[in-house]
């Protein structure tokens, strides 16, 4: 039993040693490396479209019912980008391409929405500069 848990916590270590290498995003070697870079690419999208959202709330912060509306409206497209991307990987089902797909359409919802964040409640009417800049889409 000990030789058993001992080979376990062995092939644990040298798994998450494994996973701490550092992939070079600019030279991927295989499809992991590839996903690997994906997913850092996805991560990147959704921490600035929490800061173009909590802007918006700081900004609308006296607004309530506004600030309600844009969080119901963000659940509503985080239903839909789960869905409209599910669709995608359904799409590419049989090949080993299917996550990379999935995660670019999460990654361009994402920063599309980022864009629709601050195009709407980010800017002004007139020639005052916006809150944060215009993000990359």
């Amino acid at each position: 039993m000990k030789r058993y848990v001992l080979l376990v916590l062995t092939c644990l270590s040298f798994s998450v040693m494994a996973t701490e290498e550092i992939v070079d995003c600019n030279d991927p070697k295989n499809t992991i490396e590839i996903n690997e870079c994906a997913i850092s690419e996805l991560g990147s999208a959704k921490a600035e479209l929490r800061k173009y959202l909590e802007a918006g709330f700081e900004r609308h912060a006296g607004d309530a019912t506004l600030i309600a509306s844009i969080k119901v409206a963000q659940e509503d497209w985080r239903a839909y980008m789960a869905s409209h991307c599910n669709s995608v990987y359904t799409q590419w089902r049989d090949g080993t391409i299917r996550g990379l797909m999935a995660i670019s359409c999460k990654t361009k919802l994402t920063k599309q929405r980022s864009h629709e964040i601050w195009d709407n409640f980010l800017t002004y009417m007139d020639s005052t500069p916006p809150v944060l800049p215009e993000p990359k889409e």
